[in-house]
C-alpha cells in the first residue's frame, strides 16, 4: 500500500492531487519551533522538494519545543540534521539544507526558485523580507508566529493582502520565547495548522487560506480566525536591507545600545534618543537603521521619515555566534 493511501483517498486530494504535492517545491525559512512540525508534515505529505534556510544551531534550551533534535546533536546547525532526519521520514522528498541566515541580498533568489514560501522564523525582519519578496515575485506566503500560550498561521501574497497590510502597526516591544516563554505543544499546533494552509493551497483547496488568519490560545481552550482578503497595502515601506547590500555613500546607524561597539566600523552607535538630537542627514543620502531584530530600527525610521524625506533602509544585524 502506498504511504500516501491514507490521505489521497480524500476527494480533496486523490492521484492528481498527490501528483502535485510530489512536484512541488517548498521553501521553509526556519527549522526551530514551527520549522520542525511543518518540517514533518509537509515531507510526511509527499511534498517533492523543500529548501530548508536555517543559519542557527541546535541548543538544549530549545528541544523541549523542537523534538525533531537529539541531545548528542546539540552543536549541529539545525537545517542539516533536519535534513537527515527527514530523509529517513520519507526517502522520496529531497530537504536541501542552507546554513544561512536569510536576509533581502538571498530572499529574492530563494523565493523564485519556490511554489510557495513557508515562514517559520522568529523576527520582523525576516517576515518582512519574506512577505516584501513573495509580493514582488506573485508567490503565496504562509506565516506563523507562537509565543507564550497563543499563536496564529495565515496566509499572505500570492494574490493575498501581504503581512504589511495585516500587520502596519508593529509594537513598539517585541517579546520572544527568551523573555517570554513558550509551550512546546502551542507551537506544534500553530506549526500544524500552518503546513494544513500549506498543503491546502499547493492542492488549490477553497476557501483558500491565502487572506486567511487562524488563532490559537491555549490558555483560554480557543480557536479563532477570520479573513482579510480586502486588507489594503500600506503607501509607505521601509524596506530591509542585506549587510552585502550597504553602499560606501550610505549613513548606517547601529541602535543596538546593548553591544559596546557597532556592527561595522563605519557605523554610528546611537540609542533612538540621541537621535533625535542629531542633525538631518543630507539630501540624497540614505539612511539604514540596524537593530538585532529589525523592529528599533522600524520606529526610529518611522520617527525619521516625519522630519526627513530622504530614503531610510532597516538592517537586522546578523547573529554572530555561529
Amino acid at each position: 500500500m502506498s504511504r500516501y493511501a491514507r490521505q489521497a483517498i480524500l476527494p480533496q486530494v486523490g492521484a492528481e492531487g498527490q501528483a502535485r504535492l510530489s512536484a512541488a517545491q517548498v521553501l521553509v525559512v526556519g527549522a526551530g519551533g514551527l520549522g520542525v512540525p511543518v518540517l514533518q508534515y509537509l515531507t510526511g505529505a509527499g511534498v517533492g522538494r523543500i529548501t530548508l534556510v536555517d543559519g542557527d544551531r541546535i541548543a538544549t534550551h530549545n528541544l523541549h519545543r523542537q523534538p525533531l533534535y537529539r541531545m548528542d546533536q546539540v552543536g549541529r546547525f539545525k537545517a542539516e540534521a533536519a535534513a537527515e532526519a527527514l530523509a529517513a521520514l520519507n526517502p522520496e522528498a529531497t530537504v536541501e539544507p542552507v546554513t544561512t541566515w536569510l536576509d533581502p541580498a538571498n530572499a529574492p533568489v530563494l523565493v523564485a526558485r519556490a511554489d510557495l514560501v513557508m515562514d517559520c522564523a522568529d523576527t520582523f525582519a525576516a517576515s518582512l523580507t519574506l512577505s516584501d519578496a513573495c509580493m514582488a515575485a506573485g508567490k503565496p506566503l504562509i506565516a506563523a508566529s507562537a509565543l507564550a500560550m497563543s499563536g496564529y498561521a495565515a496566509g499572505f501574497c500570492g494574490g493575498a493582502p501581504s503581512l504589511r497590510a495585516l500587520f502596519p502597526d508593529l509594537p513598539e516591544r517585541g517579546a520572544t520565547c527568551d523573555t517570554a516563554g513558550v509551550m512546546g505543544p502551542v507551537v506544534a499546533t500553530i506549526g500544524a495548522v500552518q503546513a494544513q494552509m500549506a498543503l491546502s493551497a499547493l492542492l488549490g483547496l477553497q476557501p483558500a487560506p491565502l487572506g486567511q488568519l487562524i488563532s490559537f490560545d491555549a490558555a483560554q481552550w480557543r480557536f479563532g480566525g477570520f479573513r482579510f482578503d480586502a486588507a489594503a497595502e500600506p503607501a509607505h515601506v521601509l524596506p530591509f536591507v542585506a549587510p552585502s547590500q550597504i553602499g560606501p555613500a550610505d549613513l548606517v546607524i547601529d541602535l543596538r545600545t546593548e553591544e559596546p561597539a557597532p556592527f561595522r566600523k563605519d557605523a554610528l552607535h546611537l540609542s533612538p534618543d540621541q537621535m533625535h538630537g542629531q542633525p538631518l542627514p543630507p539630501e540624497g543620502s540614505r539612511v539604514i537603521l540596524a537593530c538585532r531584530t529589525g523592529l528599533r530600527a522600524h520606529h526610529a525610521g518611522c520617527a525619521l521619515q516625519s522630519r526627513w524625506t530622504g530614503q531610510i533602509a532597516l538592517l537586522a544585524v546578523p547573529p554572530t555566534d555561529q
